[in-house]
């Protein structure tokens, strides 16, 4: 990043949520930001975004930049090989979580990703309240991908927890019968909001995609 072209200020947020603290967001700066920052300011930064910063970040982020499934496992990537998505949500606890992806072989599901949340830093809620399952596809809305825990995958990575129904355990509360819309905000950083039986709820999560290694 050139030097002083996004200045630090005083005070006690970071330059990332003065950002989104605005009246009015600009979201071309943001993704700027967000794509000339190094990895681990980048992740940093937005596992800090509060409720208020995530829903402003998601509203600004309507028909901004399109993400599609080769953003959230690029073409690149080979089938059956986990993208992990660093992410931060809005609940009161156990806010630090991951969406991890991948992209079953085009005989199997043409068109969608597999994946689960994992909870390093809180395992036992895998175990409480399951792994919460789900099919990611393009959504209906042009330029946004609906994570859908309507639907299990048939299978999971060899190391990955078992393929649970969202009705069983404590996911009944959690995934079940919910979808989440995601937006994109920069090449690395997603944002996206939870509905049920197609109404909004008030859950916003932020997400960023880790390419390679990186101390969490």
């Amino acid at each position: 990043m050139t030097a002083g072209r996004f200045p630090r200020y005083p005070g006690s947020m970071n330059r990332l949520q003065e950002l989104l603290s605005t009246p009015a967001v600009d979201i071309a700066t943001v993704a700027r930001y967000l794509d000339e920052a190094d990895p681990a300011r980048r992740l940093g930064e937005a596992r800090s975004l509060g409720r208020a910063q995530q829903r402003h970040l998601f509203d600004a982020a309507a028909g901004f930049r399109p993400i599609g499934l080769e953003d959230l496992v690029p073409s690149a990537v080979p089938d059956d090989t986990e993208v992990v998505h660093e992410g931060r949500n809005t609940i009161p606890v156990f806010t630090r979580f991951a969406k991890v992806f991948f992209r079953p072989p085009e005989h199997e599901a043409p068109g969608e990703l597999w994946g689960y949340n994992r909870q390093e830093e809180t395992p036992f809620l895998e175990t409480v309240v399951g792994p919460g399952y789900y099919v990611a596809y393009p959504h209906h809305v042009e330029g946004e991908v609906l994570v859908d825990y309507l639907r299990v995958p048939p299978r999971g990575l060899p190391h990955w927890p078992p393929v649970l129904p969202n009705s069983a355990r404590l996911s009944r509360f959690v995934y079940h019968g919910t979808q989440d819309v995601l937006r994109g905000v920069s090449e690395h950083v997603s944002i996206g909001r939870a509905q049920k039986r197609g109404k909004w709820l008030p859950a916003w999560f932020v997400l960023v995609r880790v390419d390679g290694p990186m101390a969490r």
